[in-house]
C-alpha cells in the first residue's frame, strides 16, 4: 500500500558556497585587498596582485604561462580566440555544460558539435568525440564534470592524429588527475572558473593555463583588446574584448589559492566517507571514475534508477529537499542543443549566423543520437557539496538518502 509522504525537519543546515558558511574567506584575502586598496591601483595593466596571482597558479599546476581574465566564460572564449577559427568552422564539445562554455564557440563564428557523454560520468569520450569529427573539426572542447576528469590519454591521441587542439573546460576541476597529470596540462589550453561556487573564489573570474608561446600571447592580446602592451610600436592587432581581472580580484584569488588544497582535499575525504555509507542502495550509482583519475567533487552525483526507486531522481531530490537538503535532479533541464539559441538559431539579429554556414550534419539534434545523454540527465541526482563539508554533514546526508530511499521503496 502506497504510503503518504511524510515531511521531515532537518537537524543540521549545510553549509552553503553561496555564502561564508561554506567559503573560507578570511584575513589572508583582507591582507590582500588591503596592500591594493592602499596602493591606489586597481587596474591589472598597472597592478601587481592579478600578475602574482598568475605566477602562483602557473607554479601550482607547472603551466609555463597562466593569462587572469574576467570569467570562466571569458576564459573559454580566450581560448577559442587563441585558435582562430575561420566562420563555419566545428568545434566538438559537450550539451551537458554552461552557456558560458558554448556562446564563445558562437561569438568567435564556429560551430559547436555536440557529441553524447557516457551516462554515468557526463563527460565525453574519444569514443564520442571521433563520431563528430570532419574535415571542417577546428578544435575539440572536454569538460571535466564535476571535477571527475575525462579520460584524456584516448581523448589526446584521437586529437593528435588528426592535428586537431584540445581545449580544456576545467571549470568544477580544480587540482583534479588523470593518467598522473593535472587537468588543464593535458591539452592546448586548461580554462578555469573563479566563480561564486567553484572550488576557490573571486566571485567572478577566469585562468587560462597553457605551455605554449604563441597561444598564451593571443589570450593575452585577447583579454587587452588586442592591444599590445610593452611591445615596442602596440597596435590593435584583431578584434577582442575586455575581459580584465581587477586587482581587488586578484587579491582576493591569492588568499584563496593558498587555501585550494586543503579544500580539494576536504571534499575528498568527505565524498569518499559519503560513497561508503551509500554502497549497496538498490538503484543508486555513487560517482564512477577512472582508475588513474583523482575525482575533486565539485558537486557530489547519484545516479538514480527508477525502476529500482520509484520515482527515481525527482522523487528523492524532492524527499531530501525535505529534510533541508537543496538536491538538483538533471543538473540542466534540457540538453545545450535544446535551447532556443541552438534549436531556434537565435544569434546575430535574424542572421542566424554561424549557423548559416553548418554543414546539416553538424546541426542534427536527433534525440536518438544522444542516449548517453538523455540517460545521464534522467538519472542524475546533484548533492550540494563543499569545502566546509565536516563528518557530521556527511552523515547527515548519507543518512537522509537511505531515509528517503527506504521510503520510496516501500512505497512500491
Amino acid at each position: 500500500m502506497t504510503q503518504p509522504a511524510m515531511r521531515e525537519e532537518a537537524v543540521i543546515t549545510l553549509p552553503s558556497d553561496q555564502e561564508a558558511s561554506g567559503r573560507t574567506f578570511g584575513r589572508e584575502e583582507i591582507d590582500e585587498l588591503i596592500k591594493v586598496i592602499e596602493s591606489g591601483t586597481l587596474t591589472c595593466t598597472k597592478g601587481t596582485a592579478c600578475t602574482r596571482l598568475e605566477k602562483r597558479f602557473g607554479e601550482l599546476l607547472g603551466a609555463k604561462y597562466v593569462i587572469a581574465c574576467a570569467s570562466g566564460s571569458a576564459a573559454v572564449h580566450c581560448a577559442v580566440a587563441a585558435i582562430d577559427p575561420e566562420p563555419g568552422d566545428e568545434i566538438v564539445t559537450t550539451p551537458i555544460t554552461d552557456m558560458g562554455a558554448l556562446a564563445p564557440i558562437v561569438y568567435q563564428g564556429a560551430i559547436p558539435v555536440f557529441a553524447d557523454v557516457d551516462p554515468y560520468t557526463g563527460n565525453v569520450s574519444a569514443e564520442t568525440i571521433a563520431a563528430c569529427l570532419s574535415p571542417r573539426t577546428k578544435a575539440i572542447i572536454v569538460t571535466h564534470l564535476f571535477g571527475n576528469p575525462c579520460e584524456m590519454g584516448p581523448i589526446i591521441d584521437l586529437a593528435a592524429s588528426r592535428g586537431i587542439p584540445v581545449l580544456e573546460d576545467c571549470a568544477q576541476a580544480y587540482l583534479a588527475r588523470e593518467g598522473g597529470k593535472l587537468v588543464g596540462m593535458h591539452g592546448d589550453v586548461g580554462c578555469f572558473s573563479l566563480q561564486q561556487g567553484k572550488h576557490i573564489t573571486t566571485g567572478e573570474g577566469g585562468l587560462c593555463v597553457t605551455n605554449d608561446p604563441e597561444i598564451a600571447r593571443r589570450i593575452r592580446l585577447f583579454v587587452n583588446k588586442a592591444w599590445g602592451y610593452g611591445d615596442p610600436n602596440p597596435d590593435h592587432y584583431f578584434l577582442a574584448l575586455n575581459y580584465r581581472l581587477t586587482e581587488l580580484q586578484g587579491a582576493v584569488g591569492l588568499g584563496q589559492i593558498e587555501k585550494l588544497q586543503a579544500g580539494v582535499d576536504q571534499r575528498r575525504r568527505m565524498a569518499d566517507r559519503l560513497t561508503s555509507q551509500l554502497q549497496g542502495l538498490a538503484g543508486i550509482e555513487t560517482p564512477r571514475h577512472a582508475a588513474d583519475a583523482e575525482h575533486v567533487y565539485w558537486r557530489y552525483c547519484l545516479w538514480v534508477d527508477e525502476n529500482e526507486v520509484p520515482g527515481g531522481s525527482p522523487a528523492l531530490g524532492a524527499g531530501l529537499k525535505q529534510q533541508g537538503i537543496g538536491a538538483a535532479p538533471r543538473y540542466i533541464q534540457k540538453p545545450a542543443f535544446q535551447c532556443q539559441v541552438f534549436a531556434e538559431q537565435r544569434t546575430f539579429g535574424t542572421s542566424r549566423f554561424p549557423f548559416t554556414l553548418a554543414r546539416p550534419e553538424a546541426l542534427d539534434y536527433t534525440p536518438a543520437r544522444f542516449p548517453g545523454v538523455f540517460k545521464c540527465l534522467h538519472d542524475i541526482l546533484v548533492l550540494p557539496w563543499n569545502e566546509r563539508f565536516t563528518e557530521e554533514h556527511v552523515d547527515f546526508i548519507a543518512a537522509a538518502v537511505r531515509n528517503q530511499h527506504a521510503r520510496l521503496r516501500g512505497s512500491r
